[in-house]
């Protein structure tokens, strides 16, 4: 062992002996801080007189401008400081979780359904029996037979009870192009107008430009209500996710009453969305371009990220959960994100994470290798590559856009590969969802039995950043919720696969040659980690 090493491991049991004298004074400065975060890690708390908060952590290397100075390296190894920083106890962030201003809902007030086939019959039949207010939010409402007959079940609903309030929020941008891969047809919005000209009593469809372009991001809200339900999910309104045909999308869907959270819900749409001159109706002929609302989305970013929902701390009693709202948009001061970093610090036993697209954010990356390194069990669900939405099988003509799944199965191999020793061990469960020829859509996390958050973040970069995103984070601490948790993932883990390898994913000498082109295009211009971002 080189000698510095055998030093640094003396920091354990004996003072440092072997350093030359002018630094002395230093080293001793280093194992005493050292000291004082072991004690930390041990007991979860500081020692007497301590900042509980920092574990007593003092900058001793101020002149090189980072804690520690020339030592932090050496420190490194045994106590899991990086550059003199230690992490916080789990109890501290459970703590700040626990924080959180919390509506309480009935236990046996929320409802999971568990298919496509259900999500379309439970919208038909809440527009029915919707007596007030219908707020439909997605990140469209599909020109297909699925969209067509949900936008017509809202007008017929509409002429029969014109004092209903109904509104449609969806993406600006994106109701206005066609879908990937088949450009020159028209958008949704032609749709939107035709109907609209057939009823007398109107609904209100509109379009919310989150940027200036839905490369750079796009509304991915979820949580639509009816009267006094929260109808939760990730899923938009097309054939897809309504299984209108052969195919469907598996998402999740949760059903939540309570006229509470239904009024949080509402006033964030009503204050942050509605009253914003950027947002624009998409049933008119002529619908302002992004450029001609310019200063009106510069204005709207900048009060996206300041938005939060507005509750009133309640804490839950027996038979109830405790319910957080969270909103987030960019990568400062975002809400939703923080308290996804803080819930998988909190983690004592395991940590779940569904996502559809593999393709993870550094903070998370790294998270889930601090996760693993202190033996918490790690599971993570996505999607197989031909479970992705852009897949396009072999013989099939091929168009760029077909790469994306290969995209996402390479950084699954990666990470396999990273933590192949983790995999092994089975610390690390990697799980493939696979049906047939239909995709997967699943977003969300489990941590520990106490805490679960529904969402529509899709937990990778695009998400972090850019999207405007929201979630439900569920405090489920006497676990009211166990029995239909499992239920759903019992229907999740039907058609998924662990993996016991990266081997067993195929590698880029496996593709077929016109997705390895596109691949070794996107490789040789750099452009695969702007790529990254983006996706």
């Amino acid at each position: 062992m080189h000698k510095r090493h055998a030093d640094v491991y003396l920091l354990k049991t004996g003072p440092m002996e072997s350093f030359g004298h002018p630094v002395k004074s230093r080293v001793r400065d280093a194992e005493k801080r050292c000291r004082m975060v072991l004690h930390y890690r041990e007991t979860g708390h500081a020692p007497p007189g301590k900042n509980p908060g920092h574990a007593g952590v003092i900058d001793c290397g101020r002149r090189s401008g980072r804690p520690f100075g020339r030592f932090a390296r050496m420190i490194i190894p045994l106590s899991g400081i990086r550059f003199g920083w230690c992490m916080k106890s789990t109890q501290y962030y459970r703590n700040i979780i626990d924080s959180l201003g919390q509506v309480p809902v009935d236990a046996d007030r929320i409802r999971v359904l568990f298919s496509a086939k259900e999500y379309k019959a439970e919208v038909l039949n809440l527009i029915e029996k919707a007596e007030r207010r219908i707020y439909i939010v997605a990140l469209y409402l599909q020109d297909d037979a699925a969209g067509r007959e949900i936008l017509e079940a809202l007008y017929l609903a509409k002429q029969k009870k014109p004092e209903l309030d109904i509104k449609v929020f969806i993406d600006f941008h994106r109701a206005q192009r066609a879908l990937i891969g088949e450009e020159g047809q028209p958008g949704n919005v032609g749709m939107y107008r035709a109907m609209s000209s057939r009823y007398e009593h109107q609904i209100d469809i509109l379009g919310v430009p989150v940027k200036g372009r839905e490369l750079f991001g796009v509304l991915h809200l979820k949580g639509s209500v009816f009267d006094d339900q929260v109808f939760y999910t990730g899923a938009s309104l097309n054939n897809v996710y309504l299984h209108q045909e052969d195919k469907y999308r598996c998402d999740r869907y949760h059903i939540l009453q309570d006229p509470v959270l239904a009024e949080i819900m509402t006033d964030y749409l009503f204050r942050y969305i509605v009253a914003s001159p950027a947002v624009q109706p998409l049933d008119r002929e002529e619908i302002p371009t992004a450029k001609q609302l310019k200063i009106s989305i510069r204005h709207f970013k900048k009060n996206l990220r300041k938005a939060r929902y507005d509750y009133p701390h309640v804490p839950p009693v027996d038979g109830q959960v405790g319910i957080t709202p969270l909103a987030g948009f960019g990568r400062r001061h975002n809400s939703l994100n923080k308290t996804i970093h803080h819930l998988m610090r909190s983690a004592e036993s395991h940590v779940m994470l569904l996502t559809p697209y593999f393709n993870l954010p550094g903070v998370l990356a790294r998270e889930i290798k601090a996760l693993l390194r202190r033996n918490i069990k790690v599971s993570i669900v996505t999607g197989d590559k031909v479970a992705n939405d852009f897949y396009i099988s072999p013989g099939e003509p091929f168009n760029k856009i077909g790469a994306l799944p290969y995209i996402y199965e390479i950084n699954l191999r990666r990470f396999a590969k990273t933590h192949r020793k983790a995999v092994e061990a089975g610390r690390l469960n990697l799980h493939l969802w696979s049906h047939d020829a239909h995709t997967f859509h699943l977003k969300g996390l489990y941590c520990d039995d106490r805490y679960k958050i529904i969402t529509g973040n899709n937990l990778n970069p695009r998400a972090w950043r850019l999207d405007l995103e929201n979630g439900l984070l569920i405090h489920d601490h006497n676990r009211n919720l166990e029995r239909i948790v499992k239920e759903e993932m019992d229907q999740i883990f039907t058609n998924t696969t662990r993996l016991g390898s990266h081997e067993e994913i195929e590698d880029i000498p496996d593709y077929p040659l016109e997705v390895r082109k596109v691949l070794s295009r996107v490789r040789k211009s750099k452009f695969d980690i702007l790529l990254k971002k983006l996706l």
